[in-house]
């Protein structure tokens, strides 16, 4: 006796959500003796598309006819694909994350994104919104083909999107990101303070007491795009704050404002059980009181020299600067017992290069062009808490464990 035909099918049902719906279609299914194959179900402003891909040797059409009869009972709509794909075949896992941030996302600039990935004959293979506040982001997962050399498959898709949200017609930032549990693995995270964790320049600030603003922000800003070497920068800088009185240290620290994001930003990771750490070019007497504030881990800083109560011009040992701020990272990551793999490092300037450089996620916080051509990502929005978004949490998780511990709030923007 020949066996029955073994039939692939793609049930699609679409409709109104509602309690039920998914219930009723399998004890319909259920009926015919199908197997399970495949399930994809998403839920767009209440409308369900649910799709079901089994494999029975029941007939196709009194299968079809059963299970249009059910749906119809809770008006749903249901369509049935005979052979939509062998059984036992294997569907290509994505391969990348591609996160699409905007205040809003347009419609061009989603277009141009999509347009990018289709050059390079990326496949997007699912969609998901995973913040509607500060900004918007859309997470796309997508397949890229290797061609036989991933990596540089790689560089082609980061490449071809660092290029787009460079452009100044498409107001969008574009973070890309490996699939596979090296994204889900982090545990570490190393903020820059100056314009990272907290709004301006701190040094500019005491500058300003010593009436030399001018010619510290003219250093500062040459020393971030790295045109000047930190470390004589600093040292330049440091000089003209000779005789300021130590107590305009704790006047500037108070005076400080945390970039929009950042206490939610570090109270969720440290949810996740992540060490939290600043590392910064400025100054121990302001940053460490910063850290205390927000709870952080540990900080690495200069320390600024001070007799008979005021501040000599110099600083105190070597200087941390860019080499000094990755080889911070590396003692931190040691200490704790975490690869660098699994660390994260934020930043703005030149002299982060290393230090996001050395972690195994890099991300340009609102950077200078030379620390965004390094980096693994650029965020150009002016919310710290998008870098969670780059790390996969979602906005309704940051809101669901800060309701329940209470802290739940929305600042009008």
């Amino acid at each position: 006796m020949t066996a029955n035909r073994r039939n692939t099918l793609l049930v699609t049902v679409t409709g109104r959500d509602k309690p039920g719906v998914v219930s009723v279609i399998f004890s319909a299914l259920t009926k015919h003796r199908v197997d399970i194959l495949d399930v994809e179900q998403v839920v767009i402003r209440g409308r369900i598309i649910l799709g079901v891909l089994v494999a029975t040797t029941a007939d196709p059409e009194d299968l079809q006819e059963t299970a249009e009869q059910a749906m119809a009972s809770i008006g749903m709509h249901l369509e049935v694909e005979v052979g939509a794909g062998a059984v036992g075949s294997m569907v290509a896992a994505s391969t990348h994350v591609v996160l699409v941030l905007g205040r809003p996302v347009t419609a061009q600039a989603f277009t141009e994104t999509t347009r990018a990935l289709a050059a390079l004959n990326v496949n997007i293979d699912a969609i998901r919104r995973i913040a509607d506040y500060p900004v918007t982001g859309l997470e796309l997962l997508v397949s890229v083909p290797s061609n036989g050399n991933p990596d540089a498959a790689d560089a082609a898709l980061r490449s071809a999107l660092v290029g787009l949200a460079a452009r100044g017609d498409v107001d969008v930032d574009l973070a890309v990101e490996r699939v596979g549990l090296a994204r889900r693995a982090k545990r570490m995270i190393v903020f820059d303070v100056d314009s990272t964790l907290v709004q301006g320049e701190v040094i500019e600030a005491l500058a300003e007491h010593a009436g030399c603003g001018a010619e510290v922000r003219a250093v500062t800003e040459a020393a971030m795009r790295g045109e000047v070497d930190f470390t004589q920068s600093l040292r330049r800088r440091v000089a003209l704050l000779e005789g300021l009185p130590a107590s305009v240290l704790g006047e500037v620290a108070n005076s400080l404002e945390f970039t929009p994001g950042a206490r939610t930003t570090v109270r969720t990771l440290k949810r996740l059980g992540f060490r939290c750490g600043a590392v910064s070019g400025g100054f121990t007497q302001i940053v460490e009181p910063l850290a205390a504030d927000l709870g952080l881990d540990f900080c690495t800083a200069n320390e600024l020299e001070i007799r008979d109560g005021r501040l000599t011009g110099h600083v105190i040992g070597p200087v941390v600067d860019r080499s000094g701020k990755a080889n911070a990272l590396r003692q931190a990551a040691e200490h704790f017992g975490i690869p660098l793999a699994q660390c994260v490092a934020v930043g703005d300037g030149a002299n982060d290069i290393d230090m996001l450089t050395a972690a195994g996620l890099g991300i340009a916080f609102n950077a200078k062009p030379a620390l965004r051509e390094v980096a693994d990502t650029a965020i150009n929005q002016p919310f710290l808490d998008v870098v969670l978004f780059v790390l996969g949490v979602t906005r309704d998780e940051v809101e669901a464990a800060d309701a329940a511990d209470g802290v739940l709030r929305r600042v009008p923007l």
